[in-house]
């Protein structure tokens, strides 16, 4: 069996399961390519900082499972999974990722709606009378 790495990585309410190895690097989420799946630039970008970091954006096949939240928290959990599963390599890939903060959850959600609000912390509208 060739060599694989997996990682999964959260983000808002979305969780996605990575696996990478080498190859030629394709990048295929839930059976569709990143570009068509992700359809912005700027998150295709955002899934690929860790590989160009280590510069082996070339060397990896990335296939990975995405559900929940939106396509944002999606490219994040993706992210996270990819670096996750670089930093299984080797312990040098695991401090270049951890330096560049790739290793790190962003734990921010959405705060939920509390009862007598509009929202989350917008009041009603107050009348004197």
């Amino acid at each position: 069996m060739e060599n694989r790495y997996s990682g999964t990585g959260k983000r808002k309410n979305a969780i996605a399961s990575v696996i990478i190895r080498p190859g030629k690097g394709d990048r295929v989420i839930n059976g569709k390519s990143i570009q068509e799946y992700l359809k912005s630039d700027v998150l295709v970008m955002d899934v690929e900082q860790p590989l160009k970091l280590l510069q082996v954006s070339e060397s990896m096949d990335v296939v990975a499972n995405v559900r929940g939240g939106g396509l944002s928290g999606q490219s994040g959990a993706i992210r996270l999974g990819i670096a996750r599963a670089l930093a299984l390599i080797s312990e040098e890939n695991r401090v270049a990722l951890r330096k560049g903060g790739f290793l790190t959850r962003d734990s921010r959600v959405v705060e939920r709606k509390k009862y007598g609000q509009a929202g989350a912390r917008r009041r009603f509208q107050f009348s004197k009378r």
